[in-house]
């Protein structure tokens, strides 16, 4: 028991694996794509945590802090990219860094987690960007749109796990909990199908084995399940690609 709460506290609520998670979707594309290299690798990272902690501790006596930790943060993907990539690859890390301050911000009078319906598909958005676009020389439409659709699915178990204390109003408290995972279950559907029909069948297959066990997940989500079923559960979803294809490759 105390394992578990350590885990959570120093792994889980640190926004850690969130951006793991995040990390590990975006190299199992640079995987497919041939375009894997460890200091995309690292940049991507960088880039989900500091992102995270930004929006977790802003109204939070630790801002400032997370705010030196996030320049020092910036200066080292500066340097990631300059160093190993080129400008357009900057000016693309810069874009996405703004999408995620416009998704919630304290000095903007209206940010994006305060538009009803819309965090949803802005998360699959931003998260889409880092796939399709900052890691490979072109805009890849096919990744796009499986990322997006599979990431705006996962968001969903989200907003039912929190429908009680949202103050902004989201699917589940406008439709039900049940037409709310019918949303899910289409959109991972539109991004499996997409995936059969665009990727090689070594990824094709890994997606198709994470989509069952997303499927199962967003099935059981409900508002009274325990914080660690969605993330840690939910989260870990984005992963199993990667994780997939990992072990179909090596075993």
């Amino acid at each position: 028991m105390n394992f578990l709460k350590i885990l959570k506290k120093y792994v889980i609520d640190s926004q850690f694996y969130v951006s793991l998670m995040g990390t590990l979707f975006a190299v199992f594309f640079m995987e497919e794509q041939n375009t894997f290299r460890f200091p995309s690798v690292f940049l991507i990272f960088i880039t989900y945590f500091s992102g995270y902690l930004y929006t977790k501790y802003q109204y939070t006596r630790h801002f400032l802090k997370i705010l030196i930790l996030n320049a020092i943060a910036g200066v080292i993907c500066a340097f990631l990219i300059i160093h190993n990539h080129n400008g357009i690859r900057l000016i693309k890390w810069f874009i996405i860094v703004v999408l995620g301050l416009l998704y919630n911000s304290f000095f903007l009078d209206v940010y994006i987690r305060k538009i009803p319906l819309l965090k949803v598909f802005y998360v699959g958005l931003v998260w889409a960007l880092v796939n399709c676009w900052l890691t490979l020389p072109e805009f890849n439409l096919p990744i796009f749109l499986i990322s997006f659709f599979f990431i705006t699915a996962l968001v969903l178990p989200f907003d039912i796990r929190d429908m009680k204390s949202d103050t902004v109003k989201t699917f589940p408290q406008i439709i039900g909990i049940q037409d709310t995972k019918y949303i899910a279950y289409l959109l991972v559907f539109t991004s499996l199908i997409i995936a059969i029909f665009t990727l090689e069948y070594q990824y094709s297959f890994s997606f198709f084995l994470a989509s069952i066990v997303t499927y199962i997940l967003i099935y059981f989500s409900e508002n009274k399940r325990d914080d660690a079923y969605f993330s840690f559960g939910v989260e870990t979803c984005s992963a199993l690609p990667f994780l997939f294809l990992g072990i179909m490759k090596y075993f």
